[in-house]
Parts: C-alpha cells; sequence; structure tokens
C-alpha cells in the first residue's frame, strides 16, 4: 500500500465518523506524516500527546498540565472545535479504570463529530469495551516510493556533512530499492547510512551490505530467516520433475502469461520421507527462480498470550508481501496447521491460525510464492490437500540409485574433493536406502575421519560409513513404508 492510498484510507475512516483508530506499529514518525496529511486535507487542526511532550499542536509547546493521559483526555474533551489526535504509547495508561473511562467517554462523544482519536504503538493492547469501539488499521510496511525518497534524503543529510559520493546506474538503484524491501522507513535510513559511513560511497558494492543488514534484521525479528539470493548456492540431485514443473510454472509470471488472465503460481507442497530433499527443494526453487528466500518455522508462530500467535502470522505475511517477489518457505507446516482432532488440544488456536493462512493464501499478491514442507502428512488438515490451495503436492521418496550418484558426486565436489577418484556407481549401490542427508552425513563423517588420519578420502573409507549407519529406512522401516503407501497415487513424485 502506497503512502498515498495510506492517506486516502485513513480520510475514509475519519469522514466515516470512526472516532478511535488504532494503529499498531513502531513507524510513528509515518503515522504522523499520514495523518498530517489527513488533517491538512480535511482542514483540520491536528493534535498530539505523548507522555513526555504533553498534549501539543504541532511542534509547539505542551498545553497545560497535560503530560498525564487523564490530564490530556480531559482537555481534549473541553475542546470545541473538530481535530485529529494522535495519541502516542497510550495503551499503558489504561490499566487505570479513569484513564480507560475518559477515553471511552470521549471516543463516544466525539462518534457525532469530524473528530478523531489515533492511538498508535506496540503493541496496542485495548480493554474489551475500547476494543468495541476502535477500528484497526493496518500501517503495511513503505512501498518502492517511500524507500526510494528516504535514500534521497539520507543521502542529502549525509552530503550536508561530508563528502558522499553516489555511483549508481539506473539498474543498480532499483536493485538496491528491492534490496530493502521489508524493512521499515526508519531502518531503510539507518541500514543506508551505515553503508555511506563506511567509506563515504554509495555504490554497486554496497547492495550486499544492505542485504546482509536486511538479514539481521529479520533475524532479530525472530519469525523468519532470510537467505539471500547472492548466498544461495544449493544444489538438487534428481527430482526431474519437479525441475520440469518449475521451469514450467515460470511461465506464470511472464506479461504473456498475464495477458492470458492466467493467476500466477500460489506455491506447492513437499510431502515425503525424512531428510531426502524437502527442505533443500525450497532453496533450489529460490536459486532456479533467482529469488530470495524466507523461511518461516511453525514453532516460531506461537506465543503463550491470546491473539499473539495470530499477530505473529499477519507480521510473517506482511513481510513476505513486502518483499515480493520472494519465496516463502513454510517449513514442518503439519506443526503450524495440525487437523481438527489435534487442534482440540490447544484450545482451537491450530485452526484459528490454519483459518488465517487459508484466507492469506487465497488473497495474497502474485509475487509471494509459498513452499509448504510436511514429514507427517496424516496431521495436515483435509482443507489443505484439496487441489487448488497449491498448485502442485509432491512426494518425496528415498532417492534412486541414479539420484545417489548425483547426491554424492554434488557432496564430495563441495568439499573439494576429485569426483572422478571415486567409484560413484559402487556408493549408490552400497547407499541403497539411504536419504540424501544420511549420504551428506556419510561423506563429512569420512572426511573427518581422513584428516584425523591424514590420508586422502577413498571410495572405501565412504563405503565403512555407509556400512556403519543404519538408515531411517531401516530403522522406521513400518512408518516409511506406511507413507509411501499413503502417497502413493495421490500425490505427484519429484521424480
Amino acid at each position: 500500500m502506497s503512502h498515498q492510498q495510506s492517506v486516502l484510507d485513513l480520510k475514509a475512516l475519519v469522514r466515516s465518523f470512526h472516532s478511535l483508530i488504532a494503529i499498531e506499529t513502531v513507524e510513528e514518525e509515518r503515522v504522523r506524516a499520514i495523518l498530517s496529511e489527513v488533517a491538512e486535507s480535511l482542514q483540520l487542526p491536528f493534535f498530539e500527546w505523548s507522555v513526555t511532550a504533553g498534549f501539543h499542536r504541532g511542534y509547539g509547546s505542551a498545553i497545560g498540565n497535560t503530560q498525564e493521559a487523564l490530564g490530556a483526555l480531559k482537555h481534549m474533551a473541553e475542546l470545541q472545535h473538530d481535530a485529529i489526535y494522535m495519541l502516542k504509547d497510550l495503551c499503558p495508561h489504561l490499566t487505570k479504570p479513569e484513564t480507560t473511562r475518559a477515553l471511552r467517554e470521549l471516543a463516544a462523544k466525539l462518534t457525532h463529530t469530524a473528530s478523531a482519536i489515533v492511538l498508535t504503538g506496540e503493541p496496542i493492547e485495548l480493554p474489551r469495551d475500547l476494543e468495541a469501539m476502535a477500528v484497526r488499521f493496518t500501517l503495511e510496511l513503505p512501498d518502492e516510493g517511500e524507500r526510494r525518497d528516504a535514500v534521497r534524503r539520507v543521502v542529502d543529510a549525509m552530503k550536508a556533512r561530508q563528502p558522499v559520493q553516489v555511483d549508481l546506474s539506473r539498474d543498480d538503484a532499483q536493485h538496491l530499492i528491492q534490496a530493502l524491501a521489508g524493512l521499515t522507513l526508519q531502518q531503510t535510513r539507518t541500514v543506508i547510512a551505515q553503508a555511506i559511513v563506511d567509506d563515504g560511497k554509495l555504490t554497486p558494492l554496497d547492495i550486499d551490505q544492505v542485504i546482509r543488514a536486511k538479514g539481521e534484521i529479520i533475524d532479530r525479528g525472530g519469525l523468519l530467516e532470510f537467505f539471500p539470493l547472492e548466498d544461495n548456492h544449493f544444489e538438487l540431485g534428481g527430482f526431474a520433475r519437479l525441475k520440469e514443473w518449475l521451469a514450467n510454472a515460470q511461465t506464470g509470471f511472464t506479461a504473456e502469461a498475464k495477458a492470458l488472465n492466467l493467476q500466477a503460481p500460489k506455491g506447492v507442497l513437499f510431502a515425503g520421507v525424512q531428510g531426502c530433499g524437502k527442505s533443500l527443494a525450497a532453496k533450489f526453487i529460490a536459486r532456479e527462480w533467482k529469488l530470495p528466500l524466507l523461511k518461516l518455522e511453525a514453532g516460531r508462530l506461537y506465543d503463550k498470550y491470546v491473539g499473539e500467535s495470530e499477530k505473529n502470522f499477519r507480521r510473517a505475511t506482511t513481510v513476505a508481501q513486502a518483499m515480493a517477489p520472494v519465496v516463502l518457505w513454510i517449513d514442518e507446516i503439519e506443526k503450524a496447521f495440525a487437523s481438527t482432532t489435534a487442534a482440540d488440544a490447544d484450545g482451537g488456536l491450530s485452526q484459528r491460525l490454519f483459518g488465517s493462512f487459508l484466507t492469506w493464501l487465497q488473497e495474497k499478491e502474485d509475487g509471494v510464492f509459498v513452499v509448504g514442507a510436511a514429514n507427517d502428512v496424516n496431521r495436515l488438515p483435509p482443507e489443505l490437500l484439496r487441489k487448488g490451495r497449491f498448485d502442485e503436492i509432491f512426494f518425496v521418496d528415498l532417492p534412486t540409485s541414479a539420484e545417489r550418484e548425483t547426491i554424492f558426486a554434488i557432496h564430495l565436489r563441495s568439499r573439494k574433493q576429485d569426483v572422478a577418484r571415486f567409484d560413484l556407481a559402487q556408493l549408490a549401490a552400497a547407499g541403497e536406502g539411504f536419504s540424501g542427508a544420511e549420504i551428506e552425513q556419510a561423506v563429512i563423517a569420512s572426511l573427518y575421519c581422513a584428516l584425523r588420519t591424514k590420508a586422502p578420502l577413498t571410495t572405501e573409507a565412504l563405503l565403512d560409513a555407509l556400512r556403519t549407519t543404519v538408515p531411517l529406512s531401516v530403522a522406521r522401516h513400518e512408518d516409511v513404508e506406511r507413507l509411501r503407501r499413503f502417497s502413493e497415487g495421490r500425490f505427484t513424485p519429484v521424480a
């Protein structure tokens, strides 16, 4: 949503007599700028309040004894003209009954006027009676235009203090603006300022630094893990049908497909044996399509406080949509959206999350491609498995002999081994029943042993590692076979 659209939407709320509006955000400056435009457009005065600055108009000084929340609300009730009021971090003061009552009475009084009270802060937790009166407005993350303006202002501000050299082509500048997607304006300013301070320049070399800084910020948020495209070097052995499907699906993002009213692909779901490449497939998709990757782990969504889990999901999807085009990988998706029977134990929380996910999956923008990965398909709600939720559901089975050869070659090559020195056919035969992860671990264990004995890695050493490993297909034979029988005829094999 653009800055101008936010202005129009808030203006519509004010004009439709919504006297109490809650905007849950840390971006006070953006809210202030938007409300200033709304007030100017409606020809209304604009007032602000905070516990430190008191009640004031614009950048003026505090009016009377209004540092206390109750005093500010009483003063607002005495005003005889309409206005827009921005109250910052008022919610902690609503633990006092007299303050809650004053806000409720004021909101009710202003319902019949052109005035509006806008609450800002993070989080905004209102008593039930006030929650019923308030309308919540979602402030989306900055769009491309806002990010571009923020970069320009930071550069101008830095130039006023020190020499700054900007050496970016039009394509470089566009890449930089896209790299900042998913950040708040304050985070954008901080990242750009840091890039300039390092050497007094803003060049294409700084784009990688910006991407890494963004990754650190997203990771600190605790919900998502960020994999920049530049760091995605993952290879995938086998998966021939998936690769063919990806080549066809990629055309769904083209202008030609849009001209035919074809909807862009929504996503895919991977089910199958553990360690056989479901997670790797998500990384491979991002690499093939040259997109950044966001990983959402189901366990990170859940919070002990009522309503926070749903809020965490909204935060995660908001970041994903702001970063579009992007691949959103939801790992162990069955843990987030358990079946109805399993959901009884959590008071229906997983069912509410599932409902939110289905709605978002149906209404999300085309730029977010969802990759779900599930180890236990029996725990998935049947609604998620029907055709149309995902574009395709793939079953990831144990690798074939040819795929095992490829997997051995990939892991040996990635660890600087000459693949020609190894008998890949013999290794593939000995690794029957092994998953890709188990083959990788055999290579790693063999290399550790080779380093310890200061001897080169050999085929025989790898065979020894395979002989001493009990693969999951043996240790959990019944479970693996049950999963294979269930998936046969239901899901599309990746190979």
